[in-house]
């Protein structure tokens, strides 16, 4: 697989995408996460234009998932209540992760590529949203606290760092 800054073109490809992750998001038990037809048109053009949106391209060149990555302080991550950050070094950001559903673990091999290019990472998710708490779990990823989203709401707080020995080990 291929990941490489989306094209502007390939919008349409992106909505379709998040259309069904929203309807995935509902079918097991995360109805509260992206709704109102989140995330916008709006949003996704502005991240493209931006350079921060991402696909992943399977073998034929078809995109298999979308995300939005940065490297850079999230204003949102400038909060974090019920626990801390592993550190606060430069960190890459990871928003808005969505596969096609026509690849199995997707989501892993995003988060890793990611992860290649600068070894801590920060994101959050929705406290129903199960099946990306697993993925991140999965991927070495650390819930740190609550932090809170633009309209309020909560979520769980996650990192991952590269293998630096703690500041407690030293």
């Amino acid at each position: 697989m291929i990941i490489r800054k989306t094209r502007l073109e390939e919008l349409d490809n992106l909505m379709a995408i998040y259309s069904r992750a929203r309807q995935f998001m509902q079918e097991t038990g995360n109805g509260n996460q992206w709704i109102n037809g989140y995330p916008s048109r709006e949003v996704i053009l502005a991240d493209i234009e931006n350079g921060y949106s991402y696909v992943c391209l399977d073998a034929e060149n078809e995109i298999v998932a979308t995300f939005y990555f940065r490297i850079g302080e999230d204003p949102t991550y400038a909060r974090i209540d019920d626990g801390k950050w592993l550190n606060d070094e430069p960190y890459g950001v990871v928003h808005r992760l969505a596969g096609s559903g026509k690849v199995k673990d997707v989501g892993s091999y995003c988060l890793q590529w990611c992860f290649e290019q600068i070894p801590n990472i920060r994101l959050d998710t929705h406290h129903d949203n199960v099946v990306m708490q697993h993925i991140l779990k999965k991927n070495g990823f650390l819930p740190c606290g609550i932090i809170y989203v633009s309209n309020g709401t909560p979520r769980i707080a996650f990192q991952k760092i590269g293998n630096k020995k703690p500041v407690s080990d030293i």
